[in-house]
């Protein structure tokens, strides 16, 4: 990779993890400003010569959403009008995701208008992580890349296996709805053996951000139940996921989500359960920066730097990006056979 011809840019959402991704990488991160009128208007600038340059751009569209968004797409306007050769833009986080069909009469697709947004303003590629449907992938004209967190969270899950000594048959992978099972069965194929089966949580939605348990179909008696989802929002969903495995006699329960969102009163409803037995753990990755106001015990960061660093590389350089999940495959794989011979011993 010639560092001289990449410059990457993280602006205001993804400033931390631009940072981890620019060390792995060994390239010095570039800077940009991003200032606002006193009306809210924004106005970025980058401070170094983006000319004939390959750019990468690294900025979530989390809260706030609008400005966020704004801000990308007005520094893709700066970077493209200062003859930038190819702006690619690496969206961990992509915010309007779940408005990806008309589930109503008279609502928008507005993850739709959000991909048109981004190709007029110049973009020649797109990077996301885990996007919420990803059918919103057809939406995109130009070249898009999703990339997957399974591995990520199958390692979380295995090192948990590990470090609390647990007995592989008693572990368990949970989809918090049927929509989710696509991505529960992606993580179980890296697990492996070392869980034994996959329970769902059927649900309906009367209305956004709130849901009713019907069933669980599985056996979940005594088991430790590992839920995993693509985004915690306000929390409430996958709460009362986790209370209905409770009454199911599940033993212990860890949630694993991508996207911490933790909006609205989601940190203190993740301190009750919590602080009650109901979860044991809540793991996210930092695909999202979580300010100190929602953090709260047993909360625990992985990051996704590792991956985007690999990726990045691999797109630069125009090499198979499926070589970086066959690597880190082989690792999973001895680690799980390593640790299900000393458990039998």
């Amino acid at each position: 990779m010639n560092k001289k011809e990449i410059m990457i840019f993280g602006l205001s959402s993804n400033q931390n993890l631009t940072k981890k991704i620019c060390e792995i990488l060994e390239v010095q991160q570039s800077q940009v400003t991003t200032s606002k009128f006193l009306d809210g208007e924004m106005i970025v600038q980058s401070l170094d010569s983006v000319r004939g340059q390959e750019i990468y751009i690294i900025q979530s569209t989390n809260q706030p959403v609008n400005d966020n968004l704004m801000e990308l797409l007005i520094a893709v306007d700066a970077f493209k009008r200062a003859s930038a050769a190819r702006i690619n833009i690496v969206i961990p986080y992509f915010g309007y995701a779940r408005q990806d069909r008309k589930a109503r009469g008279r609502q928008p697709i507005t993850s739709r208008l959000v991909a048109n947004l981004i190709e007029t303003a110049g973009v020649h590629r797109v990077i996301t992580v885990d996007l919420h449907s990803a059918q919103i992938m057809g939406f995109f004209n130009i070249p898009i890349d999703n990339f997957s967190t399974a591995q990520i969270v199958a390692s979380e899950i295995i090192d948990t296996i590990i470090s609390e000594k647990l007995n592989p048959k008693n572990c368990i992978l949970v989809s918090p709805d049927y929509g989710g099972l696509t991505r529960v069965h992606g993580v179980a194929k890296y697990t492996g053996n070392i869980t034994n089966g996959i329970a769902v949580i059927a649900k309906r939605r009367p209305e956004p951000n709130k849901a009713e348990v019907e069933f669980i179909l599985g056996d979940v008696k005594d088991k430790t139940c590992f839920i995993i989802d693509d985004m915690i929002d306000t929390g409430g969903t996958i709460i009362k996921g986790a209370e209905a495995l409770k009454e199911q006699g599940a033993k212990e329960i860890y949630i694993i989500a991508c996207h911490g969102l933790f909006n609205g009163e989601a940190v203190s409803k993740m301190d009750k359960v919590i602080s009650d037995g109901t979860i044991k753990r809540v793991v996210v990755t930092d695909t999202i920066e979580i300010p100190e106001e929602k953090k709260f015990k047993t909360l625990k960061m992985i990051s996704v730097s590792n991956l985007l660093a690999r990726m990045i590389k691999n797109s630069y350089e125009e090499s198979s990006l499926t070589g970086v999940y066959n690597d880190e495959q082989n690792e999973i794989v001895k680690r799980v056979e390593k640790y299900l011979k000393e458990f039998k011993k």
